[in-house]
């Protein structure tokens, strides 16, 4: 390869009714150099943010490390993470006072999630005179998502509800939606990972053409058939460390592709499955095609934004895949009783063994001199701390990745009690060069980062 030669960064794949977006490849660094996504000394990458809601509290005994500072052992909650102990900051303290009922009465649930992100309070209603706040990641998306293809990217596993009474008195769309785009307009997450598939790899924001998808369906195509031609005429200027890279994140989609292909035909062979085709049976399944498609998303720089709830606040999902046959809403409610507590500690341990799996796909993917993961900010955590008092303060929440290099992880960090979650949302969006006076209930940034 030339070294005069360079790609475009927002250069596609391109084939009938297709286009694929490229992984950052080191024929791009000229070009992102001139957009400014690349510092003087060729080091500095787009950074990415995304936050993970995980419902109903948390066994905190069991989150918690005992220790402050770098020098702590991870509770049994947190084990899943420990060959990323070094890329972890966990921070304790940390309160959204708006999720609290503040005169309301019940309707913790809805509120823990409707205030996670926004720091404000929602206004108790179950018709359609919704209102909460602006969240944190959509402000970034404002700004950052005018960059990239998609401005943001919203994922559940969990078939949300945009209306009607959920939670005593308050709308459905506040328990089943932590983004908001304006104070009245929530941002649904999407459930199906077929969609979320066409979504990033098709042609435009609705899906590749109609005529794309027919011929497709017609000979049973990869949607990497259609862009084959252009692929190849690539490689032919690409260094060998390009190819290869290439080549890696084609298998990538493809691997993708096929599970996705075969989560449909396991659900088409049931008849008395619910769920719309392409959303996998299994849980475990659905989870980690959903956080590798975010994976994927990042890593081509299609957006620096998402958000991903594993499930609504409030729900009552079981899992008997470990062993648990009880409703986690139900077992949340514990009252002290230490089966549950025990049940609610295993359901926590499952769901960060899930996302463990997600931290370690960025970890082992190249990225400059480091990994995608160093260039990411991954919140992890929720809106209710014990499940038994619906306590909104001394929050479960973690962050994974070096934010470019400007957070000093292999922490525990404890802050000042009540201290706004929103501080930390502050301090995250002036690393996205996003200035953001206030959010919500926010009153200063979180120093404690670096």
């Amino acid at each position: 390869m030339s070294n005069r030669w360079h790609i475009p960064r927002r250069r596609f794949l391109r084939g009938l009714g297709t286009v694929i977006a490229l992984p950052l490849l080191e024929s791009m660094a000229p070009a992102a150099k001139a957009l400014g996504a690349v510092s003087a000394d060729g080091r500095a990458l787009p950074k990415r943010m995304a936050f993970v809601y995980v419902p109903n509290g948390m066994n905190m005994a069991d989150w918690t490390p005992s220790a402050i500072g770098s020098d702590f052992d991870l509770p049994a909650t947190l084990e899943p993470l420990k060959p990323f102990q070094k890329d972890m900051l966990v921070l304790s303290g940390l309160a959204q006072h708006n999720g609290e009922a503040l005169g309301d009465g019940a309707g913790d649930h809805a509120r823990a999630s409707a205030s996670f992100l926004t720091g404000c309070h929602p206004k108790k209603t179950g018709g359609a005179d919704i209102k909460v706040g602006i969240s944190a990641d959509q402000i970034a998306a404002e700004k950052v998502g005018r960059g990239t293809r998609l401005a943001s990217l919203e994922l559940g596993l969990d078939r949300g509800q945009t209306s009607g009474n959920c939670d005593s008195g308050y709308s459905c769309a506040y328990q089943y939606n932590i983004s908001w785009k304006t104070e009245s307009t929530p941002m649904p997450p999407e459930v199906d990972p077929r969609l979320v598939f066409e979504r990033l790899f098709s042609n435009g924001y609705q899906g590749e053409s109609e005529e794309s998808r027919v011929l497709r369906s017609r000979y049973q195509k990869s949607i990497l058939d259609f862009v084959l031609d252009d692929a190849k005429q690539l490689k032919r200027n690409l260094g060998y460390t390009d190819r290869h890279k290439l080549d890696e994140y084609m298998v990538a989609i493809r691997e993708l592709e096929q599970r996705i292909e075969g989560a449909e035909k396991d659900v088409a062979a049931l008849p008395d499955f619910k769920r719309p085709i392409g959303i996998p049976k299994d849980f475990e399944e659905h989870s980690q095609l959903m956080f590798d498609l975010l994976a994927l998303a990042f890593q081509t720089d299609t957006t620096r934004v998402a958000t991903y709830l594993v499930a609504h606040d409030g729900s009552n999902n079981s899992y008997p895949q470990i062993g648990i046959t009880e409703g986690h809403h139900e077992l949340s409610h514990h009252d002290h009783s230490e089966e549950k507590i025990r049940k609610i500690a295993k359901i926590n341990r499952y769901h960060m063994a899930q996302f463990a799996k997600f931290i370690e796909k960025l970890k082992s993917t190249p990225e400059g001199d480091g990994s995608l993961l160093d260039n990411c900010m991954i919140v992890y955590g929720g809106g209710i701390a014990d499940g038994n008092q619906h306590a909104h303060y001394d929050l479960p929440i973690l962050m994974m990745g070096k934010g470019g290099g400007t957070i000093k992880t292999g922490r525990h960090v404890k802050v000042d009690q009540y201290t706004p979650l929103n501080n930390l949302y502050v301090s995250m969006l002036d690393r996205m060069g996003v200035h953001a006076e206030k959010i919500g209930d926010s009153n200063g940034k979180l120093v404690q980062l670096s």
